[in-house]
């Protein structure tokens, strides 16, 4: 898996562009809700040549590795290398790679099949908290064996990392210490969103301290950061040859906060999918991402809490990430597991539930193998919830609790 423990070595060598990379390399249902990190930044110590075209020059200040024998580019910071860079033009150890086209939906890329993993809503508050403070290795592990197992594992983080800041005026706040970051990491997920509605919780000066420990650990994140430029970026890794490229953003911020939380050229914050130009540039970065990666992956925060349907927002905005170019779109927020299936090729799970959450006792994560844009086949895999931690269920109850969660396709867009 290309977790957090990333160690690489990234060579580029003008001659043919070669990129040799070594790498190191889920979800939940229920009730609403009202970190020293482990993890080691390396510096790449190869020489990189000046490209001519100042577009095309990869900072490799920017980019942290990975281990485990496959390629990856990273970004150990929040601006994550941009599309456009000769890390994104879809150079591999086989060479030089045509772009992919958006109405390309049979395109395989390597011809490797991937294996993802999600889950959704994902906090440290309450018991969890006072585990995190006491083993950030421990609070996930029932979860670690089912999480390690896929090539990359994606969870909606949805706190700031501070301890200090004042709380936004608002119902609720969460926050936990960057040690967060080692939980996640120990449990075996690679990535995370932070575009939601409690990135920003405490503050400019929380915003700060969180971007700030994404920096320090090098805990791969996206939808969040310094300006537009660096929440509207993806996360990039190559996996068995596949051009991967997720993205994070989110369609729920409270009215009040919408200026002060979004992201622009010149605030720090999270990437918003609210209508007009903020989801006009989501779009955008998917339509550039498309052409230089094998699959391409939006997480979003959408939706309504407590319901199990998709709203007419969430099916809108769906159909526009598949036009743009999107082959997987899962979102959370709803507190539920809302319906999944295919949207003309595209693979979508509506709703992930919550994760690690305070309330409830049933969740889940959602397993989708994918070869290039090719969806070969994916599946929820039920967790019991106690006191915020949760763990595989039994294989009864677990067929019991995915023939329920079939049923929730009916009130959607989506097909089998």
């Amino acid at each position: 898996m290309v977790s957090a423990r990333l160690g690489a070595i990234i060579a580029l060598t003008l001659a043919g562009i070669t990129i040799t990379v070594a790498y190191d390399r889920t979800r939940d249902d229920d009730a609403d809700a009202s970190t020293t990190s482990t993890t080691t930044k390396v510096t790449i110590a190869e020489t990189v040549p000046t490209i001519a075209d100042p577009s095309s020059t990869v900072d490799v200040g920017n980019l942290t590795p990975a281990t485990d024998g496959v390629t990856s580019t990273v970004a150990s910071t929040p601006t994550v290398p941009q599309v456009g860079s000769a890390a994104s033009l879809g150079f591999s150890l086989a060479g030089a790679r045509r772009a992919v086209a958006v109405d390309d939906r049979a395109w395989t890329g390597s011809g490797e099949q991937v294996t993802f993993l999600f889950a959704g809503d994902t906090q440290f508050e309450g018991s969890a908290a006072n585990r995190l403070e006491a083993d950030p290795a421990s609070v996930l592990a029932p979860m670690s064996p089912v999480m390690s197992q896929a090539d990359i594992t994606m969870v909606n983080l949805e706190t700031s990392i501070t301890t200090r800041g004042s709380p936004e005026p608002k119902e609720f706040t969460f926050r936990a210490p960057p040690s967060a970051f080692s939980a996640l990491a120990a449990a075996g997920v690679d990535v995370v969103t932070m575009a939601n509605n409690h990135g920003r919780d405490f503050g400019a000066v929380g915003l700060d301290d969180t971007l700030a420990a994404i920096r320090s650990t090098g805990f791969p994140t996206v939808g969040i950061g310094e300006n537009a430029t660096a929440a509207y970026a993806p996360y990039r890794v190559t996996i068995r040859g596949q051009r991967i490229a997720i993205f994070g953003a989110s369609r729920v911020i409270d009215a009040a906060l919408l200026g002060s939380w979004t992201a622009t050229d010149t605030q720090s914050g999270i990437a918003s999918a609210y209508e007009g130009a903020p989801r006009d540039r989501l779009l955008a970065a998917v339509r550039a991402a498309r052409a230089s990666s094998d699959t391409v992956i939006v997480y979003l925060h959408w939706g309504t809490e407590l319901l199990t349907c998709p709203t007419g927002v969430q099916e809108t905005l769906a159909r526009e990430l598949r036009d743009a170019g999107a082959d997987l779109i899962v979102g959370s927020h709803a507190h539920r597991v809302q319906g999944d299936g295919f949207l003309d090729g595209s693979f979508v799970a509506y709703g992930l539930g919550n994760f690690v959450w305070p309330r409830g006792n049933v969740g889940a994560v959602v397993e989708v193998k994918a070869t290039g844009r090719v969806i070969n086949s994916y599946r929820w895999i039920p967790m019991k919830v106690a006191a915020s931690v949760p763990s595989p269920m039994g294989d009864q109850q677990a067929a019991a609790q995915v023939d329920q969660w079939e049923q929730l396709r009916g009130c959607t867009d989506l097909t089998r």
